[in-house]
């Protein structure tokens, strides 16, 4: 019969044996979600892409009938109505979405839904995109913060007279760093410094803000909320 001692020393084993055996189950059940994550996100790329090629090949369809349309209205010498068809076009061409490729398809994924939302209302976008992977964080984690920044600056531009848009990705000094900026026709700082949110709601700007702190904070990073030449920034950055 086998002493306490001896039946403890294997007990401790076993016991040592099934938590590592969960630890490893535990990583493979990560790397399984992140897997059908990455595979998710890639479907709705193609979609994404396939949409864009689809409406280029009916563009590129119309266009010869276009021409032919504006020729016929020079041809009478009807320099007005060519003026104004030409314009028609133009906006029909400057509504085309132009998908951005990162080489990160999270990246991909929002920034090219978010960018043809805004697009779409009538939001005058600057965009400059660096391949970034921002390795570092979970991919909800970056999801949330970068969802977080562009939607505050979109519902904010929205109100604007003039809404304008820029969307900044870089790397500087061993930090990945995202910038979002919106345009304003008035401080938004000297109204409400702490970014509080309203009630109401009106302020968009307060909205989301505790929670990008969070997120930054989270990863030993540095957030900041400032305003320079009529645009109120967000930045976030990001330690490689």
């Amino acid at each position: 019969m086998k002493s306490y001692r001896s039946l403890k020393k294997e007990y401790d084993e076993l016991q040592e044996m099934y938590m590592e055996l969960f630890s490893k189950e535990a990583e493979l059940t990560y790397d399984l979600s992140k897997l059908r994550e990455e595979e998710e996100q890639l479907r709705t790329q193609d979609l994404e892409i396939r949409a864009l090629h689809e409406n280029v090949r009916k563009l590129k369809h119309d266009m010869k009938n276009h021409l032919m349309v504006i020729t016929s209205y020079l041809n009478k010498a009807e320099y007005e109505e060519a003026r104004s068809y030409t314009s028609e076009i133009l906006d029909k061409l400057n509504a085309v979405h132009s998908y951005i490729e990162t080489g990160n398809s999270l990246l991909n994924h929002i920034i090219n839904e978010k960018l043809e939302y805004a697009k779409a209302k009538k939001i005058s976008i600057k965009a400059e995109i660096e391949n970034l992977s921002f390795s570092r964080m979970k991919s909800i984690d970056f999801s949330a913060l970068l969802t977080n920044m562009l939607d505050n600056a979109i519902e904010a531009s929205e109100k604007e007279i003039q809404p304008e848009l820029h969307v900044s990705i870089s790397r500087r000094r061993g930090y990945e760093v995202i910038l979002v900026k919106n345009h304003i026709q008035k401080s938004i700082l000297q109204e409400n410094p702490h970014l509080e949110s309203t009630k109401d709601g009106k302020d968009i700007h307060g909205m989301g803000v505790k929670q990008i702190r969070e997120l930054v904070e989270k990863y030993e990073g540095m957030c900041d909320f400032f305003e320079e030449d009529n645009f109120f920034c967000v930045s976030a950055f990001i330690p490689q």
